[in-house]
């Protein structure tokens, strides 16, 4: 469950970061901005890992993408991990 919901905070962030570029949201307004900065403070610190050992790609940023297929990697794993343990 843990894993879901870190996954939607993932997409969440960069659908906030794909508004505000495009100013489609004012981050002058309190609740976006207050949004915005806890999305940032979760998952920035897993991104700006996955952005160091990617290399230079120009305006592209493939962290949220390569942090989700991870996730659900881990998640298939964990899945799989608790059917073992539950069948014996």
């Amino acid at each position: 469950m843990v894993i879901h919901l870190y996954i939607w905070a993932v997409i969440s962030s960069v659908i906030l970061s794909w508004l505000i570029v495009f100013n489609v949201v004012n981050t002058h307004n309190r609740f976006i901005s207050m949004v915005s900065e806890a999305l940032y403070r979760l998952t920035e610190p897993v991104l700006s890992l996955i952005r160091r050992m990617l290399p230079n790609l120009g305006g592209l940023d493939f962290s949220p993408l390569i942090l989700i297929l991870a996730l659900y990697s881990l998640q298939r794993m964990v899945d799989l991990l608790t059917l073992r343990v539950m069948s014996f």
